[in-house]
């Protein structure tokens, strides 16, 4: 399993953007499909959007279409999450996740076997 560490939360007002990093460790990221997931207060976590681990194929929930953009460079063994038009109803803790020779349009938490910490994320209106 590949260990993942968060980056680039913050607090935003609505309409402003922020970029999360993941950073991975272990020499096999690239057969990783990569995924990001959030947790609002008294919520489930729920799936945002995840990378293919070939081909790098993309696919979002569709409270994000259109506003996140997810990416990811394997040579840096890390995956980005670009949110831009934020509104206060992103507000979460951000969730890294990763998932070995995962399959395309995944977006269960149980397909992703490993997990971030967390990176707390505030859009104020």
């Amino acid at each position: 399993q590949v260990q993942l560490v968060e980056s680039g939360g913050g607090s935003v007002q609505a309409g402003g953007s922020l970029r999360l990093s993941c950073t991975a460790s272990g020499p096999t990221f690239s057969r990783y499909t990569m995924g990001w997931f959030r947790q609002a207060p008294g919520k489930e976590r729920e799936f945002v959007a995840a990378v293919m681990w070939s081909g790098g194929s993309t696919w979002y929930a569709d409270s994000v279409k259109g506003r996140f953009t997810i990416s990811r460079d394997n040579a840096k063994n890390t995956v980005y999450l670009q949110m831009n038009s934020l509104k206060p109803e992103d507000t979460a803790v951000y969730y890294c996740a990763a998932s070995y020779l995962g399959r395309l349009l995944d977006t269960s938490t149980a397909r992703f076997g490993s997990w971030g910490q967390g990176t707390q994320v505030t859009v104020s209106s």
